[in-house]
C-alpha cells in the first residue's frame, strides 16, 4: 500500500505545482494577447445601410498636426483621395481558412500600402491615401494580398477603377477579379490651386518633391553607388548618413538594417529569402517616438501623416488613420532616436531653403508660360536671383554660384584616392608578355571582350559593364561592373549580386598603368561592414614585357567582432581568385597578340 501511495504521489502534481502551472498558463495567454491583438489595429464593426453601402464617418476635413509646407513651386492640377474602408468575403490564404489581408493602391508609378489585418476574411481599414496627378482621367488599381510570413504574399484579388472627373463617389463596393471578394472604396477628387499653401498628405507628396528637385537639371555624380542605389534604386546623390542593425515588427521581428539619408528612412531585410524593402520619405513622417516591443524590447515607432500610406511593406494600422512602422532590437535605441529626429529636422530646414530658392525661378517660368513680356522684362531689370540649373539637393549653398574663383577650382582639381592604401597587402606579382599600354588595350579597354569571357567562364550572369568615362573626383577614368555570381557559402543564397567599381590611369609616357577596384557584395554575412579593395600596378620593363604587382585588402567601414578573421579569409580566398584571373588574362593577351601578328602577316602578303 505504501508503494501505491508513493507511485500516486509521483504521478499526480502537488498543490504548489498546480499553482505554478496555472500562473504560467495565464502568463502565456496574456503574452499571446499582447503580441497578436495589441498592435493597435482597429477591429470595429462596419455597419451597412439599407442601400448596401457602409456607414462611414466623413473625416475629409481631418488633417494631421504636423508642420505644413507651401507647395506653390509645383504645378499640381488635381488631387484625389482614395479611402480604403473595408473588404468582405476574401479568399482564405492561410491553412486555417483565414487571411492576413493588406492592400496596395496604385496610381501610375506611385504605390501606397495599407496596414495588414491579421486573421480576417472581412477586414476593416478606414485608411486614406492621397495622390496628385497633372490631369484626368487616371486609373486606380487596388490589389488585395494575403501576407505570408516566409513566402511571397498571395494575390487575393484586384480591381481597376477609372477616375474621369472631379467630385466624390461615396462609399461603393467593387467586386474583385479573384475567386471571390469585394472591396469598399470612397474616392474624392478636386482641383488644387497652383499657389495653394497646402502640402499633399500622401505617399506621393515627398516622392513628388524629391523628383521635382531631381529634374532641375542634369546632375553628374562620380561617387560609388551604395545600398540606397543597389537595394532601393534611389537617386545617385543620396548617401547613407547613418546605418543601424534592427528589426521590423510584423507577424514576427524581421531582422535587417536601417539606412538614414538626407531624404528617406530605408529598411532592408532578407529573412528566409523573404525580401522586405521599406522606404519612408521624411516628408510623410508626422512623429517619431519611443515605444516598446513585447514590454522588454525598446523600439522606435515612425508615425506617418494621414493619407501617406505605407511604403514597400504593410505598416501597422491605428484608429486615427495614421499608419506606422515599428522598429526594435537596437543596440542603442536612444542614440538612433536622436539621429532620426535630427535628420527629420534637417530635412525640414533644407526643404524650406529649397522652396525659397525655387520661388524666383518659378515666377519667371510662370511669366514665360503666360506670355507676359512686360513683366518678364521688369523681373530681369530687377535682377531677381534664380536657382542655378545644375544645382542638386546634396550641394546647396545660399551664396551666389555665378562667379567661382580660381582658388575654388584648384581645390576641386585635387583628386581623391580611389582605395584605402593602408589595408593593401601584396598577393601576386609576375611578368606579362606585353607593355602597360597593351595590357590596357587587351584586357581593360571598352573594345576588349576579356571581361565578358572571364565572367562567362566563372558562370556569372546578368553582367553589365559600363563604358569608361573621365572622372572629376578621381584622376583617370572610372566605370562600373555589375553581375551575379554563384555562392557556395552555407549562410548565403545560391547567387549574390556583386558591384565592382573600377578606376584606371595611364601615365603620360604610357609606361605605367594603375588599375584599382572596389568590390561590394550583398547577401553574405557582414557584407555591409566591409569592401574589397585591390590595386594592379603594371609597369613596362621592355618593348615586349611588363611587371604586374597586385595588392589586396579588406577595408572595414565599421568595426565588427569577426573583423580579423574576415580580413585573413578574404586575402586567402582572393589570392586564388586573382591567380585564376591573371592566368586567364595572360592566355587572352597571348591569343590576341598571335591574332594581331597573323592579321599583319596576311595584310603584308596581300599588299605584296
Amino acid at each position: 500500500m505504501l508503494g501505491f501511495e508513493t507511485v500516486v504521489g509521483l504521478l499526480l502534481p502537488s498543490w504548489e505545482e498546480l499553482q505554478l502551472s496555472v500562473a504560467a498558463a495565464a502568463f502565456l495567454i496574456v503574452a499571446y494577447w499582447f503580441l497578436t491583438l495589441g498592435d493597435g489595429v482597429d477591429h470595429r464593426t462596419l455597419v451597412e445601410t439599407s442601400a448596401g453601402r457602409p456607414a462611414e464617418v466623413d473625416d475629409d476635413e481631418k488633417e494631421s498636426k504636423g508642420d505644413r509646407h507651401s507647395n506653390s513651386a509645383y504645378l499640381i492640377k488635381s488631387l484625389f483621395q482614395v479611402k480604403l474602408l473595408a473588404a468582405k468575403n476574401l479568399r482564405g490564404a492561410n491553412l486555417n481558412g483565414t487571411s492576413d489581408p493588406y492592400a496596395i493602391i496604385s496610381c501610375g508609378a506611385e504605390k501606397c500600402f495599407s496596414s495588414m489585418v491579421p486573421g480576417s476574411r472581412n477586414p476593416i481599414w478606414r485608411e486614406g491615401f492621397n495622390f496628385a496627378v497633372d490631369e484626368l482621367p487616371v486609373k486606380i488599381i487596388v490589389t488585395i494580398y494575403g501576407w505570408d510570413i516566409i513566402r511571397r504574399s498571395a494575390v487575393l484579388g484586384s480591381v481597376t477603377i477609372p477616375v474621369e472627373h472631379e467630385g466624390r463617389t461615396g462609399a461603393i463596393w467593387y467586386t474583385l477579379d479573384g475567386a471571390s471578394g469585394q472591396v469598399c472604396l470612397h474616392i474624392k477628387t478636386h482641383k488644387l490651386q497652383v499657389d495653394s499653401p497646402r502640402v499633399l498628405d500622401g505617399c506621393s507628396g515627398a516622392n513628388t518633391r524629391r523628383k521635382a528637385f531631381a529634374d532641375q537639371g542634369p546632375m553628374v555624380f562620380h561617387q560609388k553607388h551604395g545600398p540606397l542605389q543597389t537595394i532601393f534604386n534611389l537617386l545617385s546623390d543620396e548617401i547613407v548618413e547613418h546605418s543601424y542593425s534592427c528589426a521590423l515588427e510584423r507577424s514576427f521581428l524581421y531582422h535587417g538594417r536601417m539606412y538614414i539619408s538626407a531624404w528617406n528612412i530605408c529598411f532592408h531585410s532578407n529573412v528566409f529569402s523573404k525580401q522586405i524593402k521599406v522606404t519612408v520619405p521624411f516628408g510623410d513622417i508626422d512623429e517619431i517616438k519611443r515605444s516598446r516591443h513585447a514590454i522588454i524590447n525598446p523600439a522606435i515607432t515612425v508615425i506617418l501623416r494621414v493619407g501617406a500610406g505605407g511604403h514597400g511593406a504593410p505598416p501597422l494600422g491605428n484608429g486615427d488613420g495614421k499608419v506606422r512602422y515599428k522598429f526594435a532590437s537596437f543596440w542603442n535605441r536612444n542614440h538612433v532616436l536622436k539621429n532620426l529626429q535630427h535628420a527629420v529636422q534637417k530635412y525640414h530646414t533644407m526643404f524650406e531653403a529649397e522652396k525659397k530658392e525655387r520661388e524666383p525661378s518659378t515666377l519667371l517660368d510662370f511669366i514665360k508660360e503666360k506670355q507676359q513680356p512686360a513683366l518678364l522684362y521688369f523681373v530681369k531689370e530687377k535682377k531677381m536671383p534664380t536657382l542655378p540649373a545644375h544645382s542638386s539637393s546634396s550641394f546647396r549653398s545660399s551664396e551666389s554660384q555665378s562667379n567661382i574663383s580660381e582658388e575654388i577650382v584648384a581645390k576641386i582639381e585635387q583628386f581623391q584616392p580611389f582605395i584605402k592604401e593602408e589595408v593593401l597587402t601584396t598577393i601576386y606579382n609576375d611578368v606579362f608578355p606585353c607593355t602597360a599600354e597593351q595590357f590596357f588595350k587587351f584586357v581593360l579597354d571598352d573594345g576588349s571582350t576579356f571581361t565578358n569571357e572571364y565572367h562567362t567562364a566563372r558562370k556569372d550572369f546578368n553582367l553589365i559593364v559600363s563604358q569608361w568615362h573621365a572622372s572629376s573626383e578621381y584622376n583617370g577614368q572610372v566605370r562600373d561592373v555589375k553581375y551575379r555570381t554563384l555562392c557556395n557559402f552555407p549562410l548565403c543564397p545560391p547567387d549574390i549580386p556583386v558591384t565592382e567599381f573600377q578606376h584606371t590611369v595611364l601615365s603620360a609616357d604610357k609606361k605605367k598603368l594603375v588599375f584599382e577596384t572596389v568590390q561590394q557584395t550583398e547577401g553574405v554575412p557582414f557584407a555591409s561592414y566591409f569592401e574589397a579593395h585591390c590595386r594592379w600596378s603594371v609597369e613596362t620593363v621592355s618593348e615586349s614585357s611588363c611587371k604586374v604587382d597586385i595588392t589586396f585588402g579588406a577595408y572595414f567601414k565599421k568595426w565588427c567582432l569577426l573583423q580579423s578573421k574576415i580580413k585573413s579569409a578574404a586575402v586567402d580566398d582572393n589570392k586564388k581568385v586573382y591567380k585564376i584571373r591573371l592566368d586567364a588574362a595572360r592566355s587572352y593577351i597571348t591569343k590576341s597578340r598571335t591574332s594581331n601578328i597573323a592579321s599583319s602577316s596576311t595584310a603584308t602578303q596581300e599588299n605584296n
